[in-house]
């Protein structure tokens, strides 16, 4: 019995130190595991409080270069106070016409800004490429797209003849600026007015020239 006793007591020991250890490394693991997370935690919190400054920012850059010009006043009231006086009190000035439209035009130093009717300009001519191309050939043609902020009045006729009459006008205030523009705006054609109206309607004709069909009997 007592050969027994001697026998199980080194097997004992063995187990007791093998509890020692696994208790002494699950309690350095949940250390280690503790320490972790609270060094990363600081971390993860910077940098979500650096993503929402980031994202604050750039929404609040979107919402100001969505309007950069207004500062909470209506585009009426924007043009009134850059043109005191109004269209007829201003310096560089032209006047275009196209079929039955006429548009009044002003030039001041800006960048580049287009407005008509108190609109803006890609609003007013419902985004047509063409219209919008032929208000601004006159400044392009003189490398002046982003020099001048072009202010507009335009009645009479449909939006092609007045975005053809505002090209006229835009040509002719920047003749006024410097004689020197007359050539490369002569070359491009843009002095021109185009003198062609719609022919009117004769008496017997359906239209202009336009018959009723011919019957023989």
């Amino acid at each position: 019995m007592d050969l027994a006793l001697c026998s199980l007591i080194p097997t004992f020991s063995s187990l007791s130190f093998s509890s020692n250890i696994s208790s002494k490394t699950t309690q350095t693991l949940s250390i280690s595991r503790s320490r972790l997370f609270s060094d990363a935690f600081p971390l993860r919190k910077s940098l979500s409080h650096s993503a929402i400054v980031a994202s604050s920012s750039s929404m609040a850059a979107a919402s100001i270069s969505a309007v950069p010009y207004l500062e909470g006043m209506s585009l009426e009231k924007y043009v009134k106070s850059r043109l005191p006086g109004g269209f007829a009190a201003q310096k560089i000035i032209g006047t275009g016409r196209r079929k039955c439209a006429i548009a009044r035009v002003v030039l001041q130093e800006g960048t580049g800004k287009f407005v008509i009717n108190y609109r803006d300009a890609k609003e007013y001519l419902q985004g047509n490429p063409l219209w919008l191309q032929y208000i601004r050939t006159p400044l392009v043609t003189l490398g002046y797209e982003t020099n001048y902020d072009v202010f507009i009045k335009a009645h009479g006729g449909g939006l092609s003849g007045q975005a053809q009459a505002i090209s006229l006008g835009i040509a002719r205030a920047l003749l006024k600026m410097s004689e020197n523009h007359r050539a490369p705006l002569r070359k491009e054609g843009l002095l021109t007015r185009d003198s062609r109206v719609v022919e009117r309607k004769k008496v017997g004709l359906k239209k202009a020239r336009k018959a009723p069909q011919y019957s023989k009997r």
